[in-house]
């Protein structure tokens, strides 16, 4: 993994032309003894009062451990356990938004939060907000999400993602992760996984819709992206060397995010349908999966479009010029760069048997996600965020009806 000197030192070397958000987190420790280093920490930063924000699971694995090393610290804190909604998931909803702030009290100097991407979701929010820096503990090594600005959270029933703060700190415990529930291992390699198409349709939005691009943003979530899947043997095993590298591609992604202040490195299409899923789940008032077992699996469909349908229209010279627009233009003067860039994702089916090797979810079914809603998800998920994404191109020129 990259280190915070080396990034800062290389985002002022980048060349690219955009303007490079500041680091602003002083500190990522991922060890054995990660916890340990907590109250150092606090000490050294002079805080004096603390808040702490967890579910009644995540203070049962860390919460309480850190209140108690606080506490023999002398250092005065509160703690507040958000409770989950009537289907049993704590949600990155209003009222759970409210929850939070509600729980970090106006005098307290920083906020910890202590479990896995919604936990930090939330607390990324409220923390803001109510003007508070926060620190993140991860509890397992399920997203790429812990140390970026980006708060994807739930509005009138809309996912939206706003860019709020990144933590001051990471303190990842070795200890601790590699006893986190296999499937939670498994969803935070799968939204690794999730790189292959969000580069790709970064790449693909920058040549033809002339967005915003960052070469170094981008080798930096490759080679996080490789770090994973040139070890999945040994994160298959959930031993710690496994673990530690999942963890350390999962900071990097997030560095990768925060150098550029948006998530366009990790987040495409297949981020969009697994966007929409959640939607619905809420809508209709179903229990939620992991956010990264639904990547691994929008993953592979996206794939599918973009390696199948995507690429044959794009070789097509012919078919190109019958669309007529301003953006089929655009493709066909990028052509040799895109087949590039679509000919080296991989198949899905070598996504699938990865995933299966973690056990992992595989299929929407695996999700219980009906046809319906993945056909559906095809055909609108682009609308979610402005980015001109291939599954955005698709819809807007050729249309799914010839595809679901």
């Amino acid at each position: 993994m990259i280190t915070l000197n080396e990034l800062k030192h290389q985002s002022k070397a980048c060349t690219c032309g955009n303007n490079h958000y500041d680091i602003l987190i002083d500190n990522i420790v991922i060890s054995d003894q990660a916890l340990q280093q907590v109250v150092p920490y606090l000490e050294s930063k002079q805080f004096k009062k603390v808040a702490i924000i967890a579910d009644e699971h995540t203070d049962d694995v860390v919460g309480k451990t850190i209140s108690n090393l606080i506490r023999e610290a002398n250092i005065a804190n509160s703690k507040s356990i958000l409770q989950p909604n009537a289907q049993g998931d704590v949600v990155a909803d209003e009222a759970a938004l409210i929850e939070a702030m509600l729980g970090i009290p106006r005098d307290v100097d920083v906020v910890i939060a202590v479990g896995s991407g919604t936990i930090h979701d939330i607390v990324r929010f409220a923390s803001f907000k109510m003007g508070k820096p926060f620190i993140s503990v991860p509890t397992a090594p399920s997203v790429d999400g812990f140390n970026s600005m980006g708060a994807p959270v739930i509005i009138k029933g809309v996912k939206l993602t706003y860019q709020m703060q990144s933590p001051l700190a990471v303190f990842a415990d070795l200890s601790i992760l590699i006893g986190a529930p296999k499937e939670m291992i498994a969803a935070g390699f799968a939204d690794m996984i999730g790189k292959y198409t969000s580069l790709a349709d970064w790449k693909f939005s920058h040549l033809v819709a002339d967005e915003p691009y960052c070469p170094l943003s981008a080798r930096l979530t490759q080679e996080a992206l490789d770090g994973c899947v040139n070890s999945v043997e040994q994160i298959i095993q959930a031993e710690k060397d496994g673990i530690k590298i999942l963890m350390e591609s999962l900071i990097q992604s997030g560095l990768a995010m925060l150098l550029v202040g948006h998530s366009s490195p990790a987040s495409g299409g297949e981020h969009h349908l697994s966007h929409f899923w959640e939607m619905d789940f809420i809508k209709n008032a179903k229990t939620q999966v992991l956010h990264g077992a639904k990547v691994g699996v929008s993953t592979q469909l996206v794939l599918d479009l973009y390696k199948n349908q995507m690429l044959e229209l794009i070789y097509s010279d012919d078919k190109l010029q019958e669309l007529s627009t301003n953006k089929a233009d655009a493709v066909l003067k990028q052509q040799d760069e895109l087949v590039q860039v679509l000919k080296a994702l991989p198949n899905s089916s070598d996504i699938a048997a990865m995933l299966k090797s973690l056990q992992g979810a595989v299929t929407p079914s695996d999700l219980g996600i009906p046809s319906e809603l993945v056909s559906e998800s095809l055909r609108k998920a682009h609308k979610l965020r402005d980015r001109y994404t291939m599954l955005k191109f698709w819809n807007e020129h050729v249309g799914l009806h010839e595809y679901v």
